[in-house]
């Protein structure tokens, strides 16, 4: 019903993805998807563009009230549509509940290697950064202990959950012990979780603010249909912050800088959640045996490299400092395999032998990623 096969030629067409290096390079960094929109989408947005005017946009007052359908059918989330305030980005979404909830000068904790914006974002505004180390093993159990302490001295936690670059699920019994933590000691928690409906082998996501009524009081939770969807380029996301004053000082925190939302985004965001399920279904089968091909084309052709399945998302997190490359691994694959990945220091990564790949693509292109790579490793002498 869907081809995920499908070749589609992206050069030339303003894609930052693949226009950032030679057209020879398979590039394999930025998180975009290759896929075409589901067709209700498209639909959707030719509908729109039979009208000639495309003037500033008011969402359709139905919208809110599909997202609040939407939490409820998939995570069991009973919220109202007055939470959700719509945004042209989760990227703004943080960065505004950082300059609306903390003062210069304050902590902000996170759990790193963690998506370089995130990472950047406390130092936009004079924040200091507390990193809790994230285990790349998604076995390896959380240190609560050293949570708790962070938390008593933090303004805020950034939570990305599944976690970007690790695609890690965080459980229910954790999220409820860190979230309790962050309600005792007085800690706004800020949830990434825009990956939310990308999770595999049967897992289901749970919404930190959706645990008690108490957490969601004390929570932002920044949401999109962009990633699930791959329409990130139409620059529309929401929080859903059920608590009245937290909403109202959160939206006052535009300061000129947050406008509008996009309309061909509110337009795209709507079909997607009103018709697009077959399509994010069908999706998730091809992501999860692309994940299952990379995982075992790592062991078998990639010998070296280190990487944890992803519970999650559409990235893959290398370690390949056992192959001792003797430079940066990000260059040595760009130059010795063209392929292009993102490079781990850019997520706070312990050194520069990790990097972040990204296999929403074709099977084909990523056989042929893996096949580069492969052979790269073959001729290189430790």
């Amino acid at each position: 019903m869907f081809d995920f096969d499908q070749s589609i030629n992206r050069l030339h067409t303003g894609s930052n993805k693949w226009s950032k290096y030679p057209p020879d390079v398979l590039p394999l960094w930025v998180a975009d998807m290759d896929f075409a929109v589901a067709p209700a989408i498209i639909d959707a947005l030719q509908q729109r563009l039979s009208h000639p005017v495309l003037g500033y946009a008011v969402a359709d007052p139905t919208l809110r009230q599909q997202i609040a359908a939407y939490v409820q059918a998939r995570y069991d989330w009973g919220i109202d549509a007055e939470d959700v305030v719509l945004l042209p980005g989760v990227e703004p979404g943080f960065n505004m509940a950082l300059k609306a909830f903390c003062q210069a000068g304050d902590r902000v904790m996170m759990h790193t290697p963690i998506y370089k914006p995130l990472l950047q974002a406390p130092g936009f505004w004079g924040l200091h950064r507390h990193d809790l180390p994230l285990h790349p093993d998604p076995r390896v159990a959380l240190d609560v202990e050293a949570f708790d302490q962070a938390a008593s001295q933090s303004s805020a936690w950034i939570l990305c959950n599944p976690h970007n670059p690790l695609g890690r699920v965080f459980d229910r019994d954790t999220l409820l012990q860190l979230a309790q933590s962050c309600v005792a000691h007085n800690t706004l928690i800020i949830s990434d979780e825009i990956h939310c409906d990308l999770l595999f082998d049967g897992r289901r996501h749970t919404p930190i603010a959706s645990l008690s009524p108490q957490i969601a009081k004390s929570s932002i939770t920044l949401m999109a249909a962009s990633k699930t969807y791959n329409i990130a380029g139409l620059k529309t996301a929401f929080a859903i912050i059920p608590d009245s004053e937290l909403r109202q000082r959160f939206d006052q925190s535009r300061l000129g800088m947050v406008d509008s939302v996009n309309l061909m985004g509110l337009q795209a965001t709507q079909a997607a959640f009103a018709h697009g399920g077959p399509w994010r279904d069908a999706l998730l089968r091809y992501l999860q045996s692309n994940r299952d091909l990379l995982v075992q084309s790592v062991a078998t052709q990639l010998p070296g490299v280190v990487m944890h399945a992803p519970q999650a998302t559409f990235l893959a997190w290398f370690d390949c400092s056992p192959l001792k490359l003797g430079q940066d691994a990000q260059q040595f694959f760009l130059e010795h395999a063209r392929v292009a990945l993102s490079p781990g220091l850019d997520f706070g990564a312990p050194s520069d032998q990790w990097v972040r790949l990204n296999f929403g693509c074709t099977r084909a292109v990523l056989k042929q990623a893996l096949a580069r790579m492969q052979t790269a490793l073959s001729t290189h002498t430790p």
